[in-house]
């Protein structure tokens, strides 16, 4: 095998790998997974979960464009939840539960199914660099593999560092080791590297925990789940999760050893994620809080082993269990391992196309916590449009951009690529302008397409998705031209303490009501028969409801993105030199210099620029 030329290698098989490799091999690139540990593919370093806010539209998308990701999380799902449903739809986001061990060992199943794709476990202690390009890997045994593309997933492992209070080693993550070489060789290629941290809380053993002090959390009542294919189905048991609190007390004890944790008293410099604080970073940010919630999440069917979520620490270990035995609940816990924090290195995305290939290095595709993002979901995606690139430019054909108004994953990379971040990068509902638009509920509709034209998607799941919308819209336009007597909408209404109707209406008016749903509707004999004689899904029924009841705001965010669109037909010329523009400020001049935008519109959301710099290029452009 080592004789043979790759056409995409991938290092690391995280969650970014997996789906980086998966794609490449699937669209017939001849592709090589390298791992530290193929016992370890797709592990779960930290929470045993997927999907969240923002998250869960994240892994819809990836399988829309045909990722694994949602299929996985849907095999070893132990619990669903739809969070925010109390909001609009563009807030709703699905999270499962997962089993940790099924996660793994289903993923690599799927890895081993799919054609083209080769597997080797070995360190890779460097990169073959010719001519500004790479053409392949050296291990740590001096192996030398070639390749026409190489995407790096390195995770937490360039350089990890573990700490738990006054110790540290060498690590990925606990009892794997880290990955030396990569790091020092890029940075003599002219790379700008730094180091992040990041925190993970003890494991316990649920056998010694008393959920009956606890406030359970179960799963949704009626389950959905997160792929679109029919292959995967959704719960029909699950696993509850339950919740405690700290209190003062807990908190006295954590702060005895804060000058022992490194995370807190300033041994690690670099910074960790500020949406997933430690517990003493939040016991000493929120002082005026008396307690923290604490969330006690299984990690499978049939394990024992508990994660406590809210309480990452990298205190030491015999804090760690004094304070935690304080807490409702734990009286007598038992822990499997203490919590850690890692501190490891990663690369300014700010180096990067959109593509994710590096500037500096043709061939060479960066995707996951390499690039400072934290969270499986914000890997997954990036490795999935690293390996469709990566596979792409093998090709030879254009590459693949997912835009601001397309989808989450566009939103994630053209923050990375155009702003950097000097923090660990998570996603949230709230860094997308257009999250209207970008729903779960519709992922399918917006990328199934896209998926099919790279070859991604089969015919039969194109036509599938099609089908949805033409029978959603259908509906729609039935509300829209069929109207509804006085006598018939009245009783419904005034059940539902809405002003009642005094002539005849348009449905599609009394629909779009924010108190009827369509339950309410059904109740309508037209309503009934068209059902009856159609048969729609639940997916379809909810699309159909979401497009009558949000048509203004759904509108008018597309008017505002298609003003987008028109910025972002204007390209700024390859090489275009900036410092030419004198009537520019020097800080836009130097930003856009460095990250080298390729249209008006990826200019202009580059931190430093203003308004005003986006006129006097516009001007220069001959616009």
């Amino acid at each position: 095998m080592f004789n043979e030329i790759y056409d995409v290698i991938v290092v690391g098989a995280g969650h970014a790998g997996s789906e980086a490799a998966a794609a490449a091999a699937n669209m017939g690139s001849k592709t090589l997974l390298i791992t530290m540990s193929l016992q370890n593919i797709a592990q779960m370093s930290c929470n045993p979960a997927m999907g969240g806010i923002a998250k869960g539209q994240i892994v819809r998308e990836i399988d829309a464009l045909g990722g694994y990701s949602g299929i996985v999380s849907d095999t070893s799902a132990i619990q669903f939840k739809m969070l925010n449903k109390s909001k609009g739809p563009a807030m709703w986001s699905p999270r499962v539960q997962s089993d940790r061990m099924r996660f793994a060992e289903d993923w690599r199943t799927l890895l081993e199914e799919t054609e083209n794709l080769d597997f080797y476990q070995e360190m890779v202690a460097g990169l073959i660099v010719e001519h500004h390009k790479v053409v392949g890997v050296k291990t740590s045994l001096g192996l030398e593999i070639r390749a026409k593309s190489v995407v790096l997933t390195n995770g937490t492992f360039l350089n990890g560092l573990i700490h738990i209070g006054d110790k540290n080693f060498g690590g990925g993550r606990a009892g794997e080791k880290n990955s030396t070489g990569i790091t020092e060789q890029l940075v003599t290629l002219g790379f700008e590297s730094g180091r992040m941290k990041t925190g993970t809380p003890p494991r316990v053993d649920g056998r010694s925990l008393d959920f009956s002090k606890m406030t359970e959390q179960p799963g949704d009542i009626n389950p959905e789940k997160f792929s679109y294919l029919d292959i995967t189905k959704p719960l029909t048991k699950q696993r509850s999760c339950h919740m405690s609190y700290t209190s003062l007390k807990v908190h006295d004890l954590l702060r005895e050893g804060f000058d022992r944790s490194p995370m807190f008293n300033g041994r690690i410099k670099s910074l960790g994620p500020r949406y997933c604080p430690s517990i003493e970073d939040k016991i000493n940010r929120f002082a005026d809080k008396d307690k923290h919630q604490l969330f006690v999440e299984p990690e499978g069917w049939n394990t024992c082993e508990y994660y406590i979520n809210g309480f990452s620490t990298s205190l030491p270990e015999d804090v760690q269990f004094k304070a935690l035995r304080s807490v409702v609940g734990f009286e007598n816990v038992k822990f499997f391992r203490p919590g850690y924090a890692i501190e490891y290195d990663y690369f300014q995305p700010t180096q990067l196309k959109h593509t994710l290939e590096t500037k500096l290095v043709s061939g060479l595709y960066f995707a996951g916590q390499i690039n400072g993002t934290t969270g499986y979901e914000e890997a997954a995606s990036q490795g999935l449009m690293a390996g469709i690139n990566a596979a792409l430019k093998v090709q030879e054909r254009e590459p693949f951009i997912l835009k601001r108004d397309e989808a989450y994953i566009g939103v994630l990379i053209d923050d990375l690529i155009t702003k950097g971040t000097e923090e660990p990068y998570r996603m949230f509902t709230s860094r997308a302008e257009y999250r209207t638009l970008l729903r779960q509920d519709n992922a399918d509709l917006r990328l199934t397409p896209k998926s099919f034209d790279l070859g991604l998607a089969s015919e039969k799941r194109l036509k599938r998705m099609e089908e949805k919308h033409s029978r959603s819209e259908n509906f729609v336009t039935f509300f829209k031209e069929t109207s509804v007597t006085p006598k018939e909408v009245n009783p419904i209404l005034t059940h539902k303490d809405s002003a009642e109707v005094k002539q005849q209406d348009k449905m599609f008016k009394l629909f779009a009501r924010p108190n009827i749903t369509m339950e309410d509707m059904t109740k309508i004999a037209s309503v009934s028969e068209y059902l009856k004689t159609n048969n729609l899904d639940r997916e379809e029924l909810e699309q159909t409801e979401i497009q009558v009841k949000y048509a203004g705001y759904i509108n008018k965010e597309k008017l505002n993105a298609d003003k987008l669109k028109r910025l972002e037909n204007i390209k700024i010329p390859d090489g275009f030199d900036y410092s030419k523009l004198k009537s520019m400020s020097f800080e836009a001049r130097e930003k856009l210099s460095k990250i080298k935008p390729v249209t008006i519109s990826q200019a202009s959301r580059v931190s430093g620029v203003s308004p005003s710099d986006i006129s006097v290029l516009l001007v220069y452009l001959g616009r």
